[in-house]
């Protein structure tokens, strides 16, 4: 085996993908040719590093050095000084104000810091590309170890004992969905993972498939063991051709060297594995729906009971988790139950992996002990809100979760606590918002998102949710009225109470949970007929004020209508008719002369 002294490892998740990380890489060889290095470097493609903001990435071991933001005219540098020279290229570090020697490594950055990577563990350290990379990192032990060792109820004990919940969503616990599923009666039962993640903003599964699939795959076969089945199947969306692409590679893979298919590690058990994609229907992440997908008809929930455990996918017992739920299970059984159990709180174990995004410095994924406040996410790791202004709320669960106010932002990160707070975990998606955000404008957006995403088989959701929409149009539109907000808030409670499975449950949340916080931003849009915030067009006025006014027609030249006249020594007026409120001119004036809705 060939030994080298440096590896150069560059972010090959969808994020530095589309920010030019393939041209990196033909680049890095090219100058690793010129200088006779291809047979003392090499060059490793990895998963998502989590850092999304600052890609592409690329780190150089052993020194653990973190390049961000690396272009195409940066790679000769980091050779021929880096890999040649052994003098660290310092204006590309993570954190450019280090200045030890001792921190120039991953382990220095804030960032990190607070994290602790379970599940994200393997991503953006090994190849997920090559089996053997996981396997030298104790892939597949797990695995092993459950099926010369153990029993099938063993394995599930342990999983219970661990106090795993179900990631995806509902936080169901997840030994004893796979105990019910191993109880139940039936010639057949079948193991699925659930990878159609659609909620706005979350991309956790995705990464952890992108970055260490073998886990996955490892998982559903210990899975199968525990609840007698030897059929699985991952319903992952086409739109993440390369999850599918490295799914493919490592199903292959594991079934080349035996780790899947017919007598796995020659104790009799067989358990082989297929894909199925999805065609990016939202519904199809519920889980009845999903399977009705799988078995090739419209992706349509269906009425529960009876649950999935005891007639799932072709009416026989099915499991079904999501990825990030079965990247937890080699770990579980490598480490021990108590292990998993001693992060995290009392009702809420282990790990959880969120997507930081919105209107926050440091997006990207990150993986937090259960319990950590919203406040250490958000400043600690997630480095403020950009340009100094205030936080307002986090969008936490998607389209099926709610805002949590800024007075909150102490709170724990828990399934109770956010369940408390009329807001959910859902899969992870974690938006963020700061002053001038518009809480019924994304209380609208979501709406529009679960209207569209509808699949229209039960008419509360399908009826339901538009009647909502309207009246939240109503509302944004300055057209609104409080009899308006009234019904709003009687039909989301109705439609929450009688839609046929979760997307329609949970649809009304985000509309419930801004009325629940931000009832004064709904009433300013109807007494007052104005958005506080300055989102929504219709109730948005531009004003020049006069007394600040130094007549210097900067706004007027710039106004893309031509709707700011006036002259000089006296103040410039906007033709509110005329005006499209595109903010131009409040950008350009250098006197802060402009102000909205006052």
């Amino acid at each position: 085996m060939q030994i080298f002294r440096s590896h150069v490892l560059i972010c090959g998740g969808t994020g530095c993908t589309a920010s030019g990380s393939t041209v990196l890489t033909e680049e890095f060889e090219k100058q690793l040719k010129k200088n006779n290095l291809e047979n003392e470097v090499k060059i490793v493609k990895t998963g998502c590093f989590g850092f999304c903001e600052k890609g592409p990435i690329v780190v150089i071991y052993p020194e653990g050095c973190m390049y961000t933001m690396v272009k195409v005219e940066d790679i000769r540098e980091i050779v021929e000084e880096h890999l040649v020279k052994g003098r660290i290229v310092k204006r590309l570090l993570i954190e450019a104000r280090q200045e030890e020697e001792s921190r120039v490594s991953i382990e220095g950055v804030e960032f990190f810091q607070k994290q602790h990577r379970v599940v994200l563990k393997n991503c953006g350290v090994i190849n997920p590309e090559e089996i053997n990379e996981y396997i030298a990192c104790d892939g597949y032990r797990a695995l092993g170890k459950v099926l010369t060792e153990m029993k099938p109820g063993e394995v599930i004990d342990i999983i219970k004992r661990s106090g795993l919940r179900g990631r995806g969503g509902g936080g169901f616990p997840t030994g004893l969905k796979w105990e019910f599923t191993a109880r139940a009666q039936g010639d057949q039962k079948y193991v699925c993972c659930n990878a159609d993640e659609g909620d706005p903003g979350a991309f956790m599964d995705r990464s952890i498939l992108e970055g260490d699939p073998h886990a996955v795959i490892e998982a559903m076969a210990i899975a199968g063991y525990a609840i007698g089945s030897n059929q699985g199947y991952i319903y992952v969306r086409a739109e993440y051709p390369i999850a599918v692409r490295r799914l493919n590679i490592a199903i292959g893979q594991a079934k080349e060297l035996g780790l899947l298919g017919k007598n796995i590690f020659g104790t009799g058990f067989d358990f082989d594995l297929e894909l199925r994609l999805g065609a990016g229907a939202f519904v199809c992440g519920e889980e009845t729906a999903l399977m009705t997908s799988i078995e090739g008809k419209r992706g349509e929930p269906r009425p529960r009971p009876p649950f999935p455990a005891n007639q799932g996918l072709w009416q026989k017992p099915t499991l079904l988790n999501n990825v990030e739920t079965y990247a937890n299970i080699p770990q579980i059984i490598l480490n021990g139950p108590e292990w998993f159990a001693s992060v995290g709180t009392e009702r809420s174990k282990g790990t959880k992996v969120f997507a930081l995004g919105g209107k926050i410095n440091n997006t990207g994924l990150v993986e937090i002990p259960m319990g950590t406040t919203l406040r250490e996410v958000i400043y600690d790791i997630g480095g403020g809100i950009p340009g100094g202004k205030n936080f307002k709320a986090v969008q936490m669960g998607g389209p099926s979760g709610g805002c949590v106010p800024a007075e909150c932002i102490d709170t724990p990160i828990d399934y109770d606590s956010l369940t408390q707070l009329g807001a959910m975990m859902g899969s992870g998606g974690m938006i963020v918002m700061d002053q001038d955000t518009c809480m019924v404008d994304i209380a609208k957006f979501f709406l529009e998102f679960t209207v569209d995403e509808s699949c229209g088989k039960c008419p509360p959701c399908r009826i339901g949710t538009k009647r909502m929409l309207e009246i939240l149009n109503k509302i944004t539109d300055g057209k609104g009225t409080l009899e308006d907000i009234e019904k709003l808030e009687v039909l989301a409670k109705n439609i929450k109470a009688s839609a046929l499975c979760g997307l329609g449950q949970t649809a009304p949340n985000p509309v419930l949970s801004t009325l629940r916080y931000f009832k004064d931003e709904y009433l300013a849009h109807v007494n007052d007929k104005t958005c506080p915030a300055g989102v929504c067009k219709s109730i948005t006025r531009y004003v020049i004020h006069e007394d600040a006014c130094k007549s210097c027609g900067i706004c007027a030249r710039n106004c893309p209508i031509g709707c700011i006249t006036g002259e000089k020594k006296k103040p410039y007026k906007i033709d509110q008719d005329k005006c499209i409120k595109c903010g131009t001119c409040m950008e350009k004036c250098p006197f802060k002369a402009i102000y909205k809705n006052v």
